[in-house]
């Protein structure tokens, strides 16, 4: 949708590899749209994932004792982060929607991207005691997940032998985005990209740029455990 603007945060070491495909058909098809699109290529960033006491650039509210909850929280207040989180919470910041793409790692997002979201959302920019899930600082703002899995969608079943996809979104929609604020858009998930046929993995990717067609007009999922587990 013309106006709009979107976030890619997206972790994977090859941008020739499939998950580049998606993030690549996405640029594309919201720049079509009208749409600013800002990409966040973790890799090619070479993105710090430890959240240690050099994200803070000022004099530490506690030096006796090291609390990064804290002395983020306070750092964020005074605008003494680092750069780089302060570059991505102010992309965060301006888009209304915030795309996650990456390949799913122990039924997890990969450890670049798990740092990200322990340094750019911090109490203070994405959530506060109180300011979380429907109160989150992030409200207003959609996200979504796509993710490429490596095991097959049987699999990822209620009877499969990994179980519904859903359980493991719990903790990253869930605990994550909604506790932000964000309202979720139901996940795009690729599964077993790597062992479909090429006419397949085609398939895939113009499955997800169709979607992208309309992701304006969709309705974010309803944010509580039944959708997850069930009645």
């Amino acid at each position: 949708m013309a106006g709009k603007k979107v976030l890619i945060v997206y972790a994977h070491q090859e941008p020739r590899s499939f998950n580049g495909s998606l993030k690549d058909v996405a640029v594309a098809e919201l720049s079509r749209q009208g749409c600013t699109v800002a990409v966040s290529d973790l890799y090619a960033m070479d993105f710090e994932p430890r959240a240690t006491r050099k994200d803070i650039t000022g004099a530490l509210s506690s030096p006796e004792f090291f609390s990064y909850g804290v002395e983020a929280y306070e750092a964020c207040k005074k605008r003494s982060l680092t750069s780089d989180i302060i570059a991505e919470q102010k992309k965060v910041q301006e888009a209304d929607l915030v795309m996650f793409q990456f390949p799913l790692y122990w039924f997890s997002v990969p450890a670049i991207l798990k740092g990200w979201m322990d340094r750019v959302l911090c109490q203070g920019f994405a959530f506060d005691i109180p300011g979380f899930y429907d109160d989150g600082l992030l409200k207003g703002k959609l996200a979504i997940l796509s993710i490429t899995t490596g095991g097959t969608a049987d699999m990822y079943c209620k009877t499969g032998v990994s179980g519904d996809f859903r359980y493991f979104l719990w903790p990253l929609q869930h605990g994550t985005l909604h506790f932000c604020g964000f309202k979720v858009l139901a996940p795009h998930i690729s599964f077993a990209p790597e062992f479909a046929s090429e006419e397949e993995r085609k398939g895939m990717v113009a499955s997800w740029a169709q979607r992208l067609k309309t992701i304006w007009n969709e309705e974010p999922i309803p944010c509580s455990p039944p959708w997850y587990f069930g009645q």
